[in-house]
């Protein structure tokens, strides 16, 4: 944007009403590079070809699919974004934020306020935009320190330097420790890191060298990521011990048998995509009690009796073991949950990483034979 040139400035409003009083207020303001985009369709391509200094976008009363559409276009775009809608919440507001709009007006569409909120709206995205920069240089500078300390370690037999590790609550409490009791067993100048995260979060961290390794549920699709497979497990109904499934003679249970009792549900993840696949492809319709997100709560909750869950076999091996939980296999249904370390297929591994891998494959493979047998 030059000092001197008159800033493009691109307007999104369906209303030609709404447009034109944006339209006059700027003009007013003495900006004279103003383009109005009154459709909808392949919205983004057509601001890029514009490649507008500012974008401000009316909405009135939008839908949550509109502000999702919306919020997409200011993710895409790095350029100062204003918004004006009539009425919001604060998820919309939160959002609004996290998808880096640099204003966002609610109930002030006055032209008179066009030339603060323009003001304003460059101001925080020119913070915003330096903000941004510094950090990509401080993780450039941890990145390279880090490459630096691995390169030093790596010039000793010994494994030293430092590997971060993105996982789940749950993988994190119940599949990772013994790996990671192991590995500082025979390591221990090597720092080991935990980045506990959901699934799409660990792949994101993935490719962006946040961390080493993920441990996610498979399948993985990215072609850009290595999959080494490293857990075997199986979803099962868990159940408080006094419960009816818990008593059943054949020691498992019919999908049809758990539908018939409230139901716990993870409110994101695989593993509730695949509960509701399941009772899709049944054409049943299951009874949601409460929907958790994290799966100690839900197991939590089950032991109380507030209804069944699902959940895979290794995560509540201790709570069966303690009477605190029964487990009950499906008896006409089979849901893998089998977990893999996940990397990036150009990162040079340290020493470190390469131990850790086999040291996870290597005591993972023999703890499924264990449980398999």
């Amino acid at each position: 944007m030059g000092a001197e040139s008159s800033p493009k400035i691109v307007i999104v409003d369906e209303s030609p009403i709404r447009a034109a009083i944006l339209e006059e207020g700027l003009r007013e303001a003495g900006f004279t590079g103003v383009v109005h985009i009154s459709e909808m369709q392949s919205l983004l391509a057509r601001i890029y070809a514009l490649d507008p200094d500012v974008i401000l976008i009316d909405l009135e009363n939008p839908s949550r699919d509109v502000l999702e559409q919306m919020f997409q276009v200011s993710r895409a775009v790095r350029r100062p974004i204003a918004m004006f809608v009539d009425q919001s919440d604060s998820n919309s507001i939160r959002a609004s934020v996290d998808a880096g709009v640099s204003a966002y007006i609610v109930d002030g569409l006055k032209k008179e306020r066009l030339k603060p909120i323009l003001d304003l709206c460059i101001s925080r995205f020119n913070a915003f935009s330096k903000l941004q920069d510094e950090l990509e240089r401080t993780k450039s500078a941890l990145e390279a320190r880090k490459v630096m300390l691995t390169a030093i370690g790596e010039m000793e037999r010994v494994p030293k330097g430092e590997i971060v590790v993105g996982a789940n609550e749950a993988t994190c409490l119940h599949v990772l420790p013994e790996v990671f009791a192991e590995f500082k067993k025979q390591y221990p100048d090597v720092n080991v890191g935990i980045q506990r995260a959901e699934r799409g979060k660990i792949l994101e961290s993935i490719i962006d060298n946040s961390v080493d390794f993920g441990v996610v549920s498979i399948p993985v699709t990215d072609n850009r990521l290595t999959v080494v497979q490293i857990h075997r497990d199986e979803l099962v109904v868990i159940a408080a011990p006094n419960h009816p499934l818990s008593k059943l003679k054949s020691k498992s249970a019919a999908v049809s048998d758990v539908v018939k009792f409230p139901l716990l549900l993870p409110k994101l993840g695989r593993t509730r995509d695949a509960i509701e696949a399941l009772f899709h492809e049944r054409n049943l319709k299951p009874i949601i009690s409460m929907e958790l997100d994290s799966s100690e709560l839900l197991k939590r909750f089950v032991a109380a009796d507030v209804g069944v869950g699902f959940i895979a076999r290794s995560n509540v091996l201790e709570d069966v073991k303690a009477g605190v939980l029964a487990a009950i296999p499906m008896s006409d249904a089979l849901i893998k949950r089998d977990l893999a370390l996940v990397f990036r297929k150009d990162k040079a591994l340290s020493r470190a990483a390469l131990a850790f891998i086999d040291i996870a494959v290597k005591l993972k493979a023999v703890h499924t034979q264990a449980v398999s047998k």
